[in-house]
């Protein structure tokens, strides 16, 4: 029987509604058995899944219903014959796989809970410092600490310190300092669908973030004479470097991104090359794959070693080796660790003899980090670039791609074309892959990268890292000018390719932030396609597609309200968003921007017509859907008369303030003031159909959402007023 007959017959078997329940699982076998050596990747695809919907179900009791849930699909699996039947054994396999993730994740959930700051405070304390990082673009230093015990204060805290501050250049990790510090718990996200830092504060027992006060005091000071390696060799490489490509030049040697200034970030990010920032696979491979080559090539002049030894073992040996230490020297951040062990698996599949870059091998390297590491898997890093060297590997593996570009003996013009059209097709792919994931965590995607990268990624590779690392070899004698000018004059090139496509027209797509059913559509689908080789895996372009209609056909907030009450970002008639308060510094406007899908500047609400505005409240009109929306919303922290205030309120639909309002202020649909905020977080509104999501729904039930505080002791100092009301005091509210 032909591969062609077999499939008809199998899929005959399948649309046949009256073939027995036996039939259909023989037929559903045969098909499994055609796509067998692909079953072993959707192990840590269900692996992780079970730690996916771990935050996705909020409370124990949905939680311990997943595991049970999943205990039952394998036990199915094994009454149906787990070791006659490839269904039976894929069943149990997909059942313990999605238990074991949900396990995985509850267990790192459970081992490291620790107390979080229960309200804002200033306090003064005594800590270890665990690691310093200088932000200076933000003229800042950023301290983790672990404070002294007795203090009553989270096991972890985050102190930014700044620039001028005595003494805050000179911290070194180890040191013992005692300072005072503004503390606030770790931040929620401001709006629907945003960055969340207490999730992740959470899983890295960070329990307040702040900034310092006055001076910081070292005491028991290590005895070091200056700064560490990593530091030393930052300031050097800008001394040689000056200005953005020496920032630049910094990062891919040691990791430090804090001289990177926020135009060169940004532009970095809008281009699509923002990965080339990041310590991870480019950096890690350029790096292991450099020193195994030129240990390859040194060995090999040794007709005595290449006889005695093996020389590809041993300098794959070095590659690891070298890998290690750039991992080490760069701090070790969770992605630079994450390449590291996908580098090392390549490493051994070259020693053993093995296909080195394979689906296989990128499953477990992903099934390590979700084993070591398992709430990275809802974060963009681990995602981002998991999809793109998923996308890379199934593109090279297929067939036609195979044909298409593989070597063969035709003249360099052929030749060169040929690679540069295998590098703009992986470059596309990539792009498609990458696109969902942007838009889901950032709200924006860029949609030139694919061109950007085919220029920045083999300058990078092939140019300044081998220069960089000669030139940082050549100092040692005095002789790095030379290299350190391609360097320069190299960087220079990225950044003007960076600044270039960034502020192209139509640079990047936005979106207003994605619901989670529809990145989950798109997320099942992209590894559908890409992990079958069979032509039903061309099934998966349905939930893609369904995936990809919900995202486009949301429609914009109508009203936007940051978690405190102060700011808000309203969409007028004709598309455009405009702010209550034009005062609202960068961040501010950056986090409304991302949320409502827009790459523009926010006008003032005041200057608005229809707008009428006094110094403590503005009241404007919204017309949608052929019905009035009249909107009220404070912008002072004055003091308002009871009576007008409580007349105004019925007048109005939606009331917004950043103050408790009194009962009797009754609006007509919506009373969003400091006391209901505080239950919900901020809020997107959409008034067509009338609608209300909030923060709140993303952390309810969820541990970070109501974690165990602590609070230090007062000790007898005095907040300045200005920060009273902030810490929670517990003072009368203003009307």
């Amino acid at each position: 029987m032909t591969g062609a007959v077999h499939q008809t017959g199998i899929w005959a078997g399948l649309r046949d509604v009256h073939a027995s329940p036996a039939a259909w699982l023989r037929a559903l076998d045969a098909q499994l058995w055609t796509e067998r050596e692909q079953l072993v990747l959707w192990i840590p695809i269900l692996f992780g899944t079970g730690i996916a919907l771990w935050f996705i179900l909020p409370g124990t009791q949905l939680r311990l219903s997943l595991v049970f849930l999943a205990l039952a699909l394998a036990l199915i699996g094994w009454l149906l014959g787990a070791t006659e039947r490839l269904t039976g054994r894929a069943l149990l396999v997909a059942g313990l796989a999605l238990a074991a993730g949900c396990a995985t994740i509850w267990w790192k959930n459970e081992r490291v809970a620790a107390p979080v700051l229960a309200k804002p405070a200033i306090s003064l304390f005594s800590a270890e410092v665990l690691s310093v990082e200088l932000l200076a673009s933000r003229e800042q230093v950023r301290l983790m600490l672990k404070p002294d015990a007795g203090q009553a204060l989270p096991p972890k805290i985050r102190v930014s310190v700044p620039w001028e501050s005595k003494g805050a250049r000179s911290i070194l990790p180890d040191d013992r300092i005692r300072l005072r510090a503004r503390l606030v718990p770790p931040p929620r996200a401001a709006l629907p669908g945003g960055y969340d830092f207490a999730r992740r504060a959470w899983f890295e027992q960070i329990g307040a973030v702040g900034s310092a006060i006055g001076p910081v005091e070292r005491i028991n000071a290590r005895q070091e004479s200056g700064p560490g390696l990593r530091a030393r060799l930052s300031a050097h490489i800008q001394t040689q470097v000056a200005g953005g490509p020496g920032a630049i030049a910094a990062a891919f040697a040691t990791g430090d991104r804090g001289a990177i200034s926020a135009e060169d970030d940004e532009a970095m990010r809008r281009s699509g090359l923002a990965h080339l920032l990041s310590i991870s696979g480019l950096h890690v491979t350029a790096a292991v794959g450099g020193a195994m080559w030129m240990a390859l090539r040194l060995l090999a002049l040794s007709p005595w070693l290449a006889l005695r030894f093996p020389l590809v073992t041993v300098s794959a040996g070095c590659g690891a080796l070298v890998g290690l230490g750039y991992t080490l020297l760069t701090g070790g951040e969770i992605p630079t660790v994450r390449s590291l062990l996908a580098a090392l698996l390549v490493l051994l599949a070259l020693v053993l003899g093995r296909d080195a870059i394979t689906l296989r091998l990128i499953g477990a390297g992903a099934m390590v980090v979700l084993l070591l590491w398992p709430e990275a898997l809802v974060g963009p890093s681990f995602q981002l670039s998991f999809a793109a060297v998923t996308a890379i590997v199934a593109l090279h593996s297929s067939p036609r791609a195979i044909s298409w570009f593989s070597a063969r003996d035709e003249g360099w013009l052929r030749k060169f074309g040929r690679t540069m059209a295998s590098l703009f097709l992986t470059g596309l792919v990539v792009e498609l892959a990458l696109i969902p994931i942007g838009l889901f965590h950032f709200h924006k995607t860029g949609l030139y990268g694919a061109a950007a990268n085919i220029v920045a990624i083999p300058l990078t590779t092939f140019i300044v890292m081998p220069a960089e690392a000669l030139a940082l070899a050549l100092d040692s004698v005095g002789l790095g000018a030379p290299a350190w000018w391609v360097v320069e004059q190299s960087l220079a090139l990225l950044l003007f390719i960076a600044h270039f496509v960034a502020n192209a027209p139509g640079a990047t797509a936005n979106l207003p932030a994605m619901p989670r059913g529809a990145f989950g559509l798109m997320l099942a689908g992209g590894l559908w396609l890409l992990i079958w080789t069979r032509p039903w895996r061309w099934w998966g372009a349905v939930p893609f597609v369904l995936g990809a209609v919900w995202a486009l056909s949301i429609t914009p907030p109508d009203l936007l309200i940051t978690g405190d009450g102060r700011h808000v970002a309203v969409r007028t008639d004709d598309g455009r968003y405009v702010l209550l308060r034009d005062r609202a510094g960068e961040f501010v406007r950056d986090q409304l921007a991302e949320a409502a899908g827009i790459d523009e500047e926010l006008a003032s609400l005041a200057e608005q017509p229809g707008v009428r505005c006094s110094p403590d409240f503005c009241v404007w009109t919204m017309e949608r859907a052929g019905r009035r929306w009249s909107v009220m919303a404070s912008r002072s922290g004055y003091r308002t008369d009871w009576e007008p205030l409580v007349k105004a309120c019925a007048e109005v639909d939606i009331v917004i303030a950043d103050r408790w309002l009194p009962r009797a202020c009754q609006p007509r649909w919506l009373k969003a003031d400091q006391k209901a905020l505080r239950e919900t977080g901020g809020l997107t509104i959409r008034l067509d159909p009338p609608s209300v999501e909030a923060v709140a729904a993303s952390w309810r039930g969820m541990p970070w959402g109501q974690p165990p505080t602590i609070m230090p002791p007062r000790r007898g100092q005095q907040e300045p007023p200005a920060e009273r009301s902030a810490a929670g005091t517990g003072a009368s509210p203003q009307w």
